[in-house]
């Protein structure tokens, strides 16, 4: 190994964030709020305490095991990419809350990664099958899907359209552990919504924080391939499309927002989406500090609409 990359493996608490830094924990966390977004939407309340339980277990499980995949898969890539870019030092990341790519730095050894995620991953594949097992079919396409992701790296940028897919399928099967024969409008629409807002909130602007390492490794991503000036268009153009499917989703639902609780939900993605991707579309180069504000902001999108959704059943509880 590198020198330049070696440390010492910390212990105890300090393992422990490796763990959750493999795992992108902060992150996972914040996606956690679409598939019980989703769910609410769809019900139109709050199930029961097994279902909640085994939904946050699955939800937890899932999003742990996936990220965590996919450092493992692309950890030799990620060291090379390390080796010919220094790594980031910034805290300003949302995905370097921690530290990025745990195993590619040698600080946490690739066997222990692979436990992790796979005890995460079957955790995981229990819960959503005790609720639906086409929850669980999900599971394991969104894993599957992940390693596809990763391997074409280097082959075509149109790999973003399997990162659009891959963070839809919390969402879906989260429908489908509360309902097995989910209305198809509504799964098409929140599929579409969630879609459009990981491309233009998410995938580009990640792929624009890590555009110097990229370019070492000769990566095909969409800011790489394409120049600045496109990849912010298609982000804002992904995004204003994302924030009006959420309009029709969010008030057509059967848990769906009433008019004050559905405005609030709009201009609330709107500062966290679509003013930022706009700060980025005016000024496209050397912009990776506002693809970063982008990333971090458009990445609390889910847990904000989640919240004014909770928001309006505790109104209407007291009502």
């Amino acid at each position: 190994m590198d020198s330049a990359l070696t440390a010492q493996a910390p212990r105890g608490s300090g393992k422990l964030r490796l763990f959750l830094a493999l795992s992108r924990t902060p992150h996972g966390l914040l996606d956690m709020a679409t598939p019980v977004l989703a769910a609410l939407l769809w019900l139109g309340r709050i199930p029961s305490a097994e279902v909640v339980i085994l939904g946050c277990l699955a939800a937890f499980g899932g999003y742990t095991a996936v990220y965590a995949l996919n450092d493992i898969v692309d950890h030799k890539v990620d060291r090379e990419k390390l080796l010919a870019s220094p790594p980031d030092k910034s805290q300003a990341y949302l995905d370097a809350a921690f530290v990025r790519h745990p195993i590619a730095q040698g600080l946490l050894p690739l066997r222990e990664a692979v436990l992790w995620a796979a005890g995460w991953g079957l955790v995981a594949l229990v819960c959503a099958a005790a609720l639906n097992p086409v929850s669980a079919y999900i599971l394991l396409l969104g894993c599957l899907l992940e390693v596809t992701y990763c391997k074409l790296l280097t082959v075509t940028s149109l790999r973003a359209l399997i990162s659009g897919v891959v963070k839809t399928l919390g969402g879906m099967a989260a429908v489908y552990a509360v309902d097995p024969a989910p209305s198809g409008w509504f799964v098409a629409g929140l599929f579409a919504w969630i879609f459009l807002w990981e491309i233009g909130g998410q995938n580009i602007p990640a792929d624009w924080y890590d555009v110097g390492e990229d370019t070492c490794y000769e990566a095909r991503t969409i800011p790489l391939c394409y120049g600045p000036r496109t990849a912010s268009r298609v982000a804002a153009g992904s995004i204003a499309a994302a924030l009006a499917l959420s309009a029709l989703v969010l008030a057509l639902a059967p848990g769906g927002l009433s008019a004050p609780f559905l405005l609030t939900a709009l201009a609330l993605g709107a500062c966290l989406t679509l003013l930022p991707v706009l700060r980025l579309m005016r000024d496209p180069f050397d912009a990776a500090d506002k693809a970063s504000r982008l990333f971090n902001l458009s990445s609390y999108y889910p847990a904000a609409t989640l919240a004014v959704l909770l928001a309006q059943m505790v109104v209407s509880g007291l009502r």
